[in-house]
Parts: C-alpha cells; sequence; structure tokens
C-alpha cells in the first residue's frame, strides 16, 4: 500500500505533500503554493482528487491527483461563506461545505472529471456550523453547530439535496460547543468532539438511522486538568478498536478504547505534542497518527500500538506556517 499525506499550512498558502513508508518515516514529494488561506481538505472517495477551501476567497480548489501522489489544479469554485470544513457524499458526486463565520452549509456539484462546480443548495441560518458529516448509509447530513449546543440532522438525497430531517436536532449540553464526528462502521454510533467542555458524546443511531440519541459523554481531558479546554478533532482506527481526540490547551492527544459493538469509550491515557495540535488524521493501515500543530509549524508521526493503542512519537518534520489539516491517500 502507498500513502500519501497532504498537509495544508493557513498562514504560509502552501500544501506540502508526502510519501508515508510502512515504518512511518516520511519523504517530502512536493510543496504547493495555494493562492489563498488554505485550510479544509477532503480526498474524493474514488481517490482521483483533493479538495481545498480557501478562506476569505471564499472558494474550493480542486487538484487532480497524480500517479505519484502530488498535485496539480484543475478547477476553482465560489462558496457562500469562508469553508471552516469540506467533504463528500459517499459516491463523491457531491461537496458539502460548513462555514462557521457565515452561519451556512452549501451543497457543490461533482463534476465526471472530479472537479467541484458552484453551490446549488446553501442553508443559511444556523448558528456557527463547525463540519458536515455524512452518515454511513449516505442518507443523512449531521452538522454540529458550536454556538446552538445543536447538532442538526438532515436528509440528503440523489439530486445532492439537503431537508431537514424528521429528528431535526440532537441537543448536547449547554455552552459544550459540538465540532466534529466520527461514525462507527458498524452504522449504529457516531461520536461527537465538543470543543468548549473537552467531552465526547457517544449517539446511539436507533431505528434504522431514524433517531439519535446520547447515551455516554466521556472527558478527553486528565483528572489533573484546570484550565479551559480547547478540543479539535476526532478519528477512529480502521479496525474501530481506537479512538483519538486533539485538544489545543494541553497539547495532548487523548486515547480511547471503543467497545466491540461500539457503545461505549474507555479512557486509556493522553499523549504529549508539540504545541496546539488541531487537525490530525490515521493512516490507513492504522499503524500511524499524523498530528499538525498549529504554533510549532510542524507535523509530527505517532505510531500506534496495536495491542492497547498508546502513541509513541517517531519524527517531527516541519512544514508551512500554521498548519490546519491532514489528508491521507491510500492506494
Amino acid at each position: 500500500m502507498i500513502q500519501v499525506v497532504y498537509v495544508s499550512s493557513q498562514e504560509s498558502q502552501e500544501i506540502h505533500v508526502w510519501k508515508l513508508d510502512n515504518l512511518g518515516k516520511l519523504a517530502l514529494l512536493q510543496i504547493l503554493d495555494v493562492p489563498g488561506l488554505v485550510q479544509p481538505m477532503v480526498i474524493h472517495p474514488n481517490k482521483t482528487n483533493l479538495y481545498v477551501g480557501i478562506r476569505k476567497l471564499f472558494g474550493i480548489i480542486s487538484y487532480l491527483i497524480k500517479e505519484d501522489g502530488t498535485l496539480r489544479q484543475v478547477g476553482k469554485a465560489s462558496l457562500p461563506g469562508n469553508p471552516s470544513y469540506i467533504s463528500t457524499d459517499k459516491r463523491g458526486q457531491y461537496l458539502f461545505a460548513a462555514s462557521y463565520t457565515g452561519n451556512c452549509i452549501s451543497v457543490s456539484q461533482i463534476q465526471h472529471d472530479g472537479v467541484v462546480t458552484e453551490p446549488i443548495q446553501y442553508i443559511n441560518e444556523l448558528i456557527t456550523p463547525h463540519s458536515a458529516n455524512i452518515d454511513i448509509g449516505n442518507q443523512r447530513l449531521l452538522v454540529p453547530c458550536l454556538k446552538e449546543d445543536l447538532i442538526r440532522l438532515f436528509s440528503f438525497n440523489v439530486n445532492g439535496q439537503l431537508t431537514p430531517y424528521m429528528q431535526k436536532s440532537v441537543n448536547t449540553t449547554t455552552n459544550s460547543g459540538p465540532r466534529h464526528i466520527a461514525f462507527h462502521p458498524n452504522g449504529k454510533y457516531a461520536y461527537c468532539i465538543k470543543e468548549l467542555d473537552g467531552t465526547v458524546d457517544v449517539l446511539a443511531i436507533l431505528e434504522n438511522g431514524s433517531q439519535y440519541h446520547i447515551i455516554q459523554t466521556i472527558d478527553i481531558m486528565p483528572i489533573s486538568f484546570s484550565g479551559m479546554p480547547w478540543a479539535a478533532d476526532i478519528h477512529i482506527t480502521p479496525n474501530s478498536q481506537f479512538l483519538y481526540t486533539s485538544e489545543r490547551s494541553a497539547s495532548m492527544l487523548s486515547i480511547f478504547k471503543i467497545a466491540e459493538d461500539g457503545s461505549k469509550l474507555s479512557v486509556i491515557g493522553h499523549h504529549p505534542s508539540q504545541v496546539q495540535p488541531r487537525s490530525f488524521n490515521i493512516d490507513h493501515s492504522g499503524h500511524f497518527i499524523i498530528s499538525a500543530c498549529q504554533q510549532s509549524g510542524n507535523i509530527a508521526v505517532h505510531k500506534i500500538n496495536q495491542s492497547n493503542g498508546k502513541l509513541r512519537t517517531l519524527a517531527i518534520y516541519p512544514v508551512g506556517k500554521n498548519p490546519v489539516w491532514v489528508s491521507i491517500l491510500a492506494s
């Protein structure tokens, strides 16, 4: 398996492209200048394109992923607001963009050549939506709205249209700040990290997805922590055994064991990182985490212990200023 790691650095307006080997070592393939403040990224499900959200310019750039993993720009389209998070549906036909500052989400079509077009729909009057997360069945979009303390639910149809779902939202704890979501592959559970109180909610997905209900809330912070949490990202390993979160106040990754059926999380421990880890991702073998540390201007490679989920930092690599997103391609 060949894996390529893409890291966006907002302030220096760059994407660093790295090849990841099976020992966790990175080799630099490309440094790409981006015309704007680059932030969220997502890879097309067919592994043909990388999409990049550009802040202030309110745009999406489509890149062709070449055979060696390097990038070539093939398209550009507008968005209704600064993109905080982008994702695609499971078929790779539509791109969703959440705008935290624009208080909206949008849907854009992806053409057969992999290029994103202008938005075909946008929904306003959401208060600080932070991500857009399509469910395992490709039928519902979950949108955590940080300052509303709500996860809003939308039905998604084959024509790319979003409509409010019959269960319009899930209420989270007051002043908790729901942010990002990871789904268990069995489609029965989802995990939402909350930025402001430093916790994760476990959501049971009931009656074939017709209901979402919080069944557990667990703290990502050590007992000794006494400051204000600033949680960021969440991912689970490909084998669904472990869940990881990033937190920027204490600069650490937290480690959780996932129950076999996905219904419960248990704390394993906490691993220190460089200053202010925001985005991170898990490689497709489930052996490594690559984390982007905003204040250090570096990315770190951590090895996952396959038996207990604990981490060991292997190496630190310099990237651009304010690295904010990590995406990983496997081919």
